[in-house]
């Protein structure tokens, strides 16, 4: 009777050692960065038996060189879904798939839908600023999803429908506001809002940092200023997750205003901030409208 009983200990120990079982029957999703995060939050909101996670810290801004923390990799061992920006934002995303081979991705980019700018042959990964392209996204989630997780996927579509119409609102709002504008170059800290400039018209004309916390070199310092020195309104929009040094040297240098735009990739994951991408979007078109007036 010992001996079974040894034998059976060693059995349960050994096959609850690695094991992706989680603790509860919860359909557990976890989202890349804050903007999928809104998506997903905003697709499941009220479903019972669903639960999002972010998986990086609220200060994380764009997900270029992020590197997984063994905490990242804990998260990720007890996930159901995992939902990606794609287009090579998620860089370490070959790292996860290798963990955890049996993970389901959802790729929000990946439609035909949503077609990439592309630069020096890479696409540029910031499709969510653009509201269309945004829209789309909310869309490929709910598809991807409800595949995975049919059961639920009536729920899914009514609150993915409600979110769309919430978008489609912001989106003409905006469109309203920023089509009249007399001035339409804007000089950014980084390439960040290519789409959102395509989206409302704006022309994109200098980028102070190509790669954020990498000083521009002598020679691209000195072309910015040339840029902003020919451009009517002298204007220089900075970004809350990274430092403003580079852009206050270019503004002592061309007697440029500086403004903030929020590319919208730090937030905390909390449930109340269902709404906090169409709130900081607005705030970005009222910023324009100061700046470029």
């Amino acid at each position: 009777m010992k001996k079974i009983l040894l034998i059976l200990l060693i059995i349960f120990t050994v096959s609850g050692c690695g094991s992706d079982k989680k603790d509860d029957d919860k359909l557990k999703i976890v989202t890349s960065f804050y903007p999928l995060y809104l998506d997903a939050l905003n697709i499941t909101r009220g479903v019972s038996g669903v639960e999002v996670i972010n998986l990086t810290p609220p200060q994380t801004g764009c997900l270029h060189d992020y590197q997984l923390t063994p905490e990242d990799m804990k998260t990720l061992e007890t996930a159901d879904i995992f939902i990606v920006n794609g287009l090579g934002m998620e860089s370490f995303l070959d790292k996860v798939t290798e963990a955890r081979p049996n993970l389901k991705i959802i790729n929000a980019s990946d439609s035909p839908e949503i077609v990439p700018i592309m630069e020096d042959g890479v696409p540029n990964p910031h499709v969510w600023l653009s509201i269309t392209y945004s829209i789309q996204q909310v869309k490929n989630i709910l598809r991807q999803l409800s595949e995975i997780d049919p059961e639920r996927a009536d729920k899914y579509r009514m609150h993915a429908l409600e979110y769309v119409d919430e978008l489609t609102t912001l989106r003409d709002e905006m469109h309203l506001s920023l089509t009249m504008l007399p001035n339409k170059d804007i000089v950014t800290f980084h390439e960040a809002f290519p789409y959102l400039a395509t989206e409302f018209n704006l022309n994109v004309a200098a980028v102070i940092e190509r790669e954020p916390g990498t000083e521009p070199t002598p020679q691209e310092l000195a072309e910015t200023i040339e840029k902003i020195n020919s451009l009517p309104v002298k204007v220089i929009f900075t970004e809350p997750q990274y430092s403003p040094k580079a852009a206050e040297t270019i503004a002592r240098e061309t007697g440029a205003q500086i403004f903030e735009l929020d590319p919208i990739v730090t937030g905390e994951a909390k449930p109340e901030n269902l709404m906090d991408y169409v709130d900081r979007m607005l705030n970005n078109a009222l910023t324009l409208i100061k700046a470029l007036q």
